[in-house]
């Protein structure tokens, strides 16, 4: 495994609601990290969806602002993504992302898809 492990995607209702997890190495989880989630759907560019700041904020894209929680439990070394009222245009795979001394890291992915 990598330092970046996710679970927790699928098939999802529109107007449903995900919840993604991040299992983040010890080595890399800092409060002063950043980190967050991205997501790439077919054909187009990978987007952020919602960070964490070096100073502890949190940021959202404009897309799931109202919707979407980002948070992070540091006992545990996992950081989490909550969305609601999901939209066609919140498929995707989604990735999380730590960037620490200069280094960025990546999971593997997480595929969320809309069940028929």
């Amino acid at each position: 495994q990598g330092p970046l492990v996710e679970s927790g995607g699928g098939l999802v209702q529109p107007g449903g609601s995900l919840s993604l997890s991040c299992i983040i190495s010890q080595d890399i989880f800092s409060r002063h990290a950043l980190m967050g989630w991205y997501r790439q759907a077919p054909g187009k560019e990978r987007e952020l969806v919602a960070t964490f700041t070096s100073g502890g904020g949190r940021t959202y894209a404009d897309s799931v602002k109202g919707r979407c929680t980002i948070s992070r439990d540091t006992l545990t070394n996992t950081m989490y993504l909550q969305m609601n009222s999901l939209k066609p245009g919140d498929m995707g795979v989604y990735y999380c992302n730590v960037q620490h001394n200069g280094m960025v890291y990546w999971g593997q992915g997480t595929q969320v898809t809309a069940s028929p």
